[in-house]
């Protein structure tokens, strides 16, 4: 039985394996290095973009929605948006939907 537990056991001539633990852990960093600059960075900045532009949205700013309507901004509150979509058609959405500005020279309708 003895010889059976000497031969499970570390072979004497290593001294141990504690260097070898950080080693794993190289490639771990690795890939989370490579994540972290190829998605959630990008994610983060595109993030704040968005927050940045919603937070700047004033009356007469033509926007579009995730849905598609493209309108012009008649009313704004904290959570919602009044938009102009057609001649005296005015509908209310939550402002996180708007999904961008568009340019001046783009048309509405």
């Amino acid at each position: 039985m003895n010889d059976l537990v000497f031969a499970m056991g570390s072979p004497q001539g290593q001294g141990g394996a504690g260097g070898a633990g950080f080693g794993a852990f190289i490639p771990l960093i690795l890939m989370f290095a490579i994540f972290y600059f190829l998605l959630i960075r990008p994610q983060q900045k595109r993030t704040k973009q968005h927050r940045e532009m919603l937070a700047s949205l004033k009356k007469g700013d033509r926007v579009v929605t995730s849905g598609g309507l493209h309108g012009q901004i008649t009313g704004l509150t904290d959570d919602t948006v009044t938009m102009e979509i057609a001649p005296k058609v005015r509908v209310k959405v939550s402002r996180q939907s708007i999904a961008g500005r568009l340019r001046s020279g783009e048309q509405t309708q």
